[in-house]
């Protein structure tokens, strides 16, 4: 029986690094990317006849040729995640963050999920997963460009599911909207339900597995995400 085969673009730390590393112990072939050399190699040597890896930055040109070539390394692609992306506070309004963001979240993410849907609807299957977050669902005074970038990828995904549908192809268009996740990106004092990052990592599989069309990490983010969509401006204003 043929492996199954996975990539997962942003696999150096945090969720994708977890994720990565799940699904070598299930015996998947993995594709990993990243900016740092050091870091998917250290992957690589732990495990060489899983791994294969392609260094390089979303938001720079030839993203796509390094997919491809990942994609002819392991033979084939059943799985694409989308966990690379950046989210820093602008309370100043800083025009190098929001750019930063925008770059990352939007024009690199957009630029890897296009080409990914393309190629799973020239294969006629796959699954295509995203790593958004809660903050999707509101404006936010503190991080005002990255909760309009996570609303455009979960819109995106939304439309891309919808389109999915329409082309009666079996292809699985899965956005997951983590709420706080205890890794680097965690970055406000005010923290609650903050879920381990090892967690986060088993529940965004499993949602996988069930081909989920959206799940929050943990469950209790829906409550969040219902809350926030149904809270008036007025009362937005006064703590977002």
């Amino acid at each position: 029986m043929t492996a199954s085969k996975i990539i997962i673009v942003g696999a150096t730390s945090g969720i994708g690094r977890k994720m990565a590393e799940l699904y070598i112990r299930r015996d998947y072939k993995v594709g990993i990317t990243g900016r740092r050399l050091e870091l998917l190699e250290e992957i690589k040597q732990q495990f060489p006849q899983q791994v294969e890896f392609a260094r390089f930055d979303i938001t720079q040109p030839g993203s796509i040729a390094h997919l491809e070539m990942l994609v002819s390394k392991l033979d084939g692609l059943d799985i694409l995640v989308i966990s690379a992306g950046t989210g820093e506070p602008s309370k100043e309004l800083s025009r190098e963050i929001d750019k930063t963001t925008i770059d990352t979240n939007v024009n690199g993410f957009a630029e890897i999920a296009n080409w990914a849907f393309n190629f799973f609807v020239k294969q006629g299957f796959g699954q295509l997963v995203t790593i958004s977050s809660i903050a999707a669902n509101r404006g936010n005074s503190q991080a005002p460009a990255y909760s309009a970038s996570k609303a455009f990828q979960s819109i995106y995904f939304e439309g891309l599911a919808i389109k999915a549908a329409k082309l009666k192809k079996d292809i699985i268009v899965t956005c997951i909207e983590p709420g706080f996740v205890g890794s680097k990106m965690a970055k406000s004092d005010n923290l609650f339900w903050v879920v381990p990052v090892d967690k986060a990592a088993r529940l965004i599989t499993r949602a996988i597995d069930k081909k989920k069309r959206k799940a929050y990490i943990s469950k209790r983010w829906w409550i969040i995400a219902k809350l926030l969509r149904w809270i008036p401006y007025q009362v937005l204003k006064k703590f977002g």
